[in-house]
């Protein structure tokens, strides 16, 4: 564990949150995704999208550096991206109890997260955190041309009615 503090992101900061999902998404996705979707996955619609998403960012501060962030959409925890030189030291685990947080304290009993069929490094960490794996699904993430068909795994996580708690 690596001492980091969670924040809400700021406009300013959009910039380091596009570069921490380009780069992720690029090395976990690339490869599995439909050629639409990586066609339209370019670094600068990670900048537009990235700036478009600050009002429901948090991010993890290590130092004065951006380590990380995860970002909702009502109750799902739509993204959760960490900085390579930061993995493994308990950033995305406290990215992602935040996410859950967040969703409880919206209303929501649920929380469930999306994870591409093929990323198993993702699927194990989500399994260790407590999140269940309800099988696979055709996700439909969003472009500005309509959605593309991504096949995923959705995972789920029953949260409490508390803020500061949620079930595992």
């Amino acid at each position: 564990m690596i001492d980091h503090r969670l924040r809400p992101a700021s406009a300013e900061e959009a910039g380091a949150v596009a570069a921490i999902w380009f780069a992720g998404w690029r090395e976990a996705h690339a490869a599995h995704v439909p050629d639409a979707l990586l066609a339209l996955r370019t670094q600068e619609s990670f900048g537009i999208r990235a700036g478009h998403r600050i009002a429901d960012t948090v991010v993890a501060v290590v130092g004065q550096e951006i380590a990380g962030f995860a970002m909702i959409l009502d109750d799902e925890v739509d993204q959760v991206y960490v900085a390579p030189g930061h993995r493994g030291t308990g950033v995305a685990e406290s990215l992602l109890d935040d996410a859950a947080r967040r969703i409880a304290a919206a209303g929501h009993r649920r929380a469930w997260l999306a994870v591409i069929a093929v990323n198993a490094r993702a699927r194990r960490f989500y399994e260790r955190c407590g999140w269940i794996d309800e099988g696979p699904f055709d996700y439909q993430a969003a472009t500005e041309r309509g959605p593309v068909t991504v096949p995923c795994h959705r995972y789920a996580r029953a949260l409490t009615a508390d803020r500061d708690t949620t079930l595992r």
